[in-house]
């Protein structure tokens, strides 16, 4: 069975959007409210049936454009025209309702002069037409049209506007995630320059000389070898210390990162650490566990709750949201680090357990 994607902030940020923008276009449906009170004075049969029926298919249609909009699609002009011509003929019938969504419709997608100046037109025509019908100008229905027109067009840009930030904000996330990791490895490569340039540039200018002495003095030409020999063994020593450096990751500070994802995702995460005096080399290993389980967390359940402890050197990470046979969450990740405790003297075992729980246990000698 395909396992469904986790929702990210940025999809739960477009529900939002989407939903309240819904909200604001089906102001539309109060037209059925006002063909209720006009069948209770007389409105003919046919005619409210003919009214209901358009104002169904102008809800239905209007959900789509927004939808479209929000993933950056082509305008949907038929489905513009078709509630535009739907809204005109419910307007000819004195049902205001429609229009103001209408325009909320075209806001998504042409110029905001145009939508302005249409709103304008609408709200003259509209009233122009009540009050040559009722024989006397009606202040209280033109200030209901006007807010209506104003909740749906300043309804849509806002939501518009909030969306694109949304989504600004998300690709910087993006991008500062890159940054760092581009960073990283100038930093390292920097590193790495900084220690083998001038080693090498030693080793090259010494072997010259034992090149040139060789012809000459053999024992001298030797002596210049070793010394090569041992500068090559002191660079190989801190090329290993610099990758040593490197790879040591701040269990602390995965910690922190790690709790901040999870509740990030909406799993609230307790963190209880004793490490004490643990070695660097121990650290850094539960730290890549960690890592790991927390992926495996958000991958592989539908989680509300975590739990981490770490004491004595050993780790014991929870979490709930787990369903399904056994073999539908064997740690496939955790084999390679599997292997790296055993290396370092522990055990490593992640096994789902009572409950609906999963238990990934690693205990490292302290």
């Amino acid at each position: 069975m395909k396992r469904l994607r986790r929702a990210t902030k940025l999809d739960k940020a477009r529900w939002l959007i989407v939903y309240s923008t819904d909200a604001i276009i089906l102001l539309g449906a109060l037209g059925f409210i006002d063909l209720f009170v006009r069948r209770q004075y007389g409105l003919a049969a046919p005619v409210l049936v003919a009214a209901v029926v358009l104002l169904t298919i102008f809800l239905v249609l209007s959900t789509r454009p927004f939808r479209i909009a929000v993933r950056g699609g082509a305008r949907p002009t038929w489905i513009l025209a078709v509630t535009g011509v739907i809204a005109l003929a419910l307007g000819a019938m004195l049902l205001i309702w429609p229009i103001p969504s209408w325009l909320g419709l075209m806001a998504a997608f042409v110029r905001k002069r145009l939508v302005i100046a249409l709103s304008v037109v609408s709200i003259v025509a509209v009233n122009t037409a009540v009050t040559v019908v009722l024989g006397r100008f009606m202040l209280l229905f033109l200030v209901v049209q006007l807010g209506l027109t104003v909740a749906c067009v300043g309804g849509v840009w806002a939501n518009l506007r909030l969306w694109r930030l949304a989504v600004e904000a998300h690709e910087g996330q993006e991008a500062m995630a890159r940054l760092a990791v581009s960073e990283e490895r100038l930093r390292f490569a920097r590193d790495l320059n900084d220690l083998l340039g001038q080693s090498l540039a030693d080793i090259s200018a010494r072997t010259s000389d034992a090149e040139r002495t060789l012809r000459v003095d053999a024992a001298a030409a030797a002596g210049e070898m070793f010394q090569v020999r041992d500068l090559s063994r002191r660079s190989l020593r801190e090329v290993r210390s610099v990758v040593q450096s490197y790879r040591a990751v701040d269990l602390d500070e995965v910690l922190a990162s790690v709790r901040a994802v999870l509740e990030a995702a909406g799993v609230r995460c307790t963190v209880q650490v004793e490490t004490g005096t643990l070695p660097q080399e121990t650290r850094t290993l539960l730290a890549n566990v960690v890592r790991e389980g927390a992926t495996n967390v958000l991958k592989h359940s539908k989680a509300e709750r975590c739990t981490i402890t770490i004491e004595n050197g050993v780790l014991e990470m929870s979490n709930d949201g787990v369903s399904g046979p056994v073999s539908e969450h064997s740690p496939v990740g955790l084999a390679g680090l599997a292997d790296r405790v055993r290396a370092a003297g522990g055990t490593l075992e992640a096994r789902p357990s009572d409950a609906g729980r999963y238990l990934l246990r690693a205990a490292v000698p302290a």
